[in-house]
């Protein structure tokens, strides 16, 4: 059976397309471009060089491209100096900087994707498509694709399959600076050789039919939306042909293999409501079979085990997810029986689905779970896992007596853990133990806002911390698509908080943490909830005693961007300086422009503001850009980039242009002695939405905040050599 690079919930979420206004696209269905590896990271001592010989770094793909900034500082553009006068006056920050680009380092390995399949591992080796016997022996490999015959700039492998009696092998090819993608199919031979490619490919999977022959499934994807299914076949056999073509502009289709390979499904799903059909992995030519005909405001996955369909669903009261089941052969709604229920407040992260077990990955109240049912007793073990876990990362896994995973932090990197089924036990990787783990703390708290609602926040600190109300506050902020608060390892998180700062992340409403309704409750007309609950949060903070604002940062990306902008416009006493990447800040203009390729998907989360009137308005109370007025404003840093197809720049520039505006008049009106706020606009070349691991946008936000808050940069960025590994 094929391994997957993905489980099930998280195959879907990290393959939906999602506008970059949304980024990380989820209702349990939107995705992360920053994530392309579906990396892992593994605590092993190797130096750096050795591990990124392969394949250069984001980092460095950032280093070699030229940077366009501009700056509002004193309302003069930013000087360029030439090449001399910069190596003579560098900076602790850019000494520093120059030894993390030419030293080896040690500690972290990043391990691209790549998938098990029979005795051979698959995964990409320098510039070249590659497999090996042994997963633990790098240097005994054999090339089976050379990506540079594609001719583009720095490809990297995002996704892999492997046919199921291994006579191809299909991979999705990318680069740093584009969306865009190639599916390449090579036949494995005792010469491989590339069968076919097809352009712009989003999810692809393989099936056997009656003549054991290997069907390609794949999604075509044009201007971001994903609307076309294919199937090919190759070798004396060959052909191509469209399958599915989905007419409803607001939704996007996706594939996936159920685990045990017996059903390939096709999801058709928007921001609220999805619809499912099966082909059969065993008669891929026989016509599909629809699960259940699309109700609005009905999501729901499938998984298969034993000719039973186990349902993941939010249909029924109350309107979180539930788990059902019904025959395989009677797959319609009214079959569907209840199978298991979360308790309210809870977010499904995963499925994963076994032999004789079925496990879901859970967060609830703010703390991470795994409940683990037994299928053959409808047994239900609940495991709380350890409270410095704020995150899970899904292992490939086909062995049906362990189930691994690993839990992880903003400022601690991963950690394996593995259930064994028949010891009903869960256990942790042993050896070095972080010290991280003595050093901080992790905190959660909650605040009240305006409504009454419970924010709940996650904050972490030094452990021996002396006077936090002097410490400086970076606060973390997203809010949107039901997407929950990226709190993935970031060495630079790690970084702040050894050098004294507090960081502190938001859960706020809009967002997944809390389940569907918690996203519900700050969407559409109710978006002012979670600018309503992030202003809460940041004055919790102060009002508990942590910071203060001349000493609290605030930092956001993509559609997290709408709240940060709001909050400037709000409350901008609350803060001294913001960082935004790729940020939605232009709502309305934006919303009514449907010639953009993913405004009609959006219309679920923002609502139409061409045919409502109700929409519009609601709108223009919260729009960053819309409300931009003369007053005192935080320093914002904005990194944006040249060709982003999910947030366009010219919604940013405009902003940025309107907000210097509004700075020059206050500025004119207050008179002299006024200090205006630094607005710095960092246009980066390239057409992603977010470079998740660019050294230089990493170490230019630092920069930036050290700058605004009046702190003495030189531990920080000596830390940095010792912990941005990537």
């Amino acid at each position: 059976m094929q391994q997957k690079s993905k489980l099930f919930l998280q195959a879907l979420k990290y393959s939906i397309p999602h506008l970059g206004k949304c980024m990380q696209k989820q209702h349990l269905n939107h995705c992360n471009f920053a994530d392309h590896y579906y990396n892992r990271i593994k605590l092993k001592k190797y130096h750096l060089t050795k591990c990124l010989q392969s394949k250069p770094t984001i980092s460095e793909l950032a280093r070699n491209i030229p940077t366009r900034s501009f700056s509002s500082k004193d309302f003069l553009p930013i000087k360029q100096e030439n090449e001399k006068s910069l190596s003579e006056n560098m900076d602790a920050f850019e000494k520093v900087r120059t030894k993390l680009e030419t030293q080896p380092q040690e500690e972290y390995e990043i391990i691209n994707a790549e998938v098990k399949h029979g005795g051979f591992v698959y995964y990409q080796e320098g510039c070249c498509l590659v497999r090996s016997k042994d997963e633990e022996d790098n240097d005994n490999y054999e090339v089976l694709f050379n990506l540079e015959e594609l001719k583009l700039d720095q490809p990297f492998i995002d996704c892999i399959r492997v046919a199921p009696d291994e006579k191809y092998v299909a991979a999705k090819i990318r680069t740093e600076d584009s969306e865009a993608s190639t599916c390449i199919v090579v036949k494995l031979s005792d010469q491989p050789v590339m069968e076919a490619s097809f352009p712009n490919v989003s999810s692809f999977e393989w099936v056997k039919d009656e003549e054991e022959e290997d069907v390609l499934f794949y999604t075509f994807q044009r201007n971001l939306r994903c609307h076309d299914v294919y199937r090919a076949t190759f070798g004396d056999n060959k052909r191509n042909e469209r399958f599915y073509t989905e007419k409803d502009p607001s939704y996007f289709v996706f594939l996936y293999l159920t685990k045990d390979s017996r059903f390939l499904t096709i999801n058709i799903m928007n921001k609220t409501t999805s619809e499912v059909w099966l082909i059969d992995g065993l008669s891929p030519w026989d016509p599909p079979v629809l699960i259940q005909k699309r109700i609005h405001g009905v999501l729901y996955y499938v998984e298969h085990r034993d000719d039973e369909l186990y349902i993941l669903t939010n249909v029924g009261e109350p309107t979180e997810f539930k788990l059902m089941r019904t025959a395989a052969d009677t797959p319609a709604i009214m079959n569907w029986d209840l199978f298991f229920t979360m308790k309210r407040n809870t977010k499904v992260v995963d499925l994963d689905m076994f032999k004789d077990h079925c496990v879901l990955f859970l967060k609830h109240s703010n703390l991470l779970y795994v409940n683990v049912i037994g299928l053959a007793d409808d047994s239900v073990r609940s495991l709380k896992l350890p409270p410095w876990a704020c995150g899970f990362i899904m292992d490939t896994n086909s062995d049906p007596k362990n189930c691994p995973f690993q839990l992880c932090s903003p400022i601690r990197p991963p950690k394996y853990y593995t259930y064994k089924f028949a010891e009903g036990k869960l256990f942790e990787e042993t050896g070095h133990e972080d010290p991280i783990t003595k050093t901080s703390r992790v905190l959660r708290l909650e605040a009240k806002s305006k409504d009454g609602k419970s924010v709940p926040m996650t904050i972490f600190h030094k452990t021996d911390s002396e006077d936090l109300q002097k410490k400086p506050l970076l606060v973390h902020v997203y809010g949107a698509y039901g997407m929950d608060l990226k709190m993935n390892f970031r060495p630079e998180r790690r970084v702040l908080v050894d050098d004294g700062w507090i960081l502190a992340y938001c859960h706020v409403r809009g967002g997944g943490e809390l389940g569907l309704q918690w996203h519900a409750d700050g969407r559409l007309t109710k978006k002012l909830n979670g600018l309503a609950d992030l202003e809460a949060c940041i004055k919790t903070l102060h009002g508990q005693g942590f910071s203060q604002p001349s000493l609290t940062t605030l930092t956001a990306f993509s559609a997290g961007g709408v709240l940060v902008g709001a909050l400037c416009n709000s409350n901008p006493e609350l803060l001294r300086a913001v960082t935004l990447e790729a940020p939605f800040l232009d709502v309305l203009n934006t919303m009514m422009d449907t010639t953009l390729p993913l405004t009609l998907e959006e219309l679920e989360e923002w609502g139409n503001p061409s045919s409502d009137e109700k929409h519009k308005n609601y709108i223009k109370r919260y729009c960053p850009y819309q409300n931009i007025k003369p007053q005192h404003y935080p320093s914002i840093h904005i990194t944006a980039y040249e060709n982003d197809e999910r947030v366009p720049l010219k919604g940013i520039v405009n902003y940025t242009e309107k907000l210097k505006e509004a700075i020059t008049e206050h500025a004119k009106d207050t008179g002299e002695g006024y200090q205006a706020p630094n607005v710095v606009l960092d246009i980066q070349p390239g057409g992603n939405h977010v470079i998740e691991d660019s050294h230089k946008k990493i170490t230019a936000q630092i920069k930036f905040l050290y700058e605004e808050l009046g702190l003495d940069s030189t531990s920080i960025f000596e830390n940095l050599k010792k912990y941005l590994k990537f």
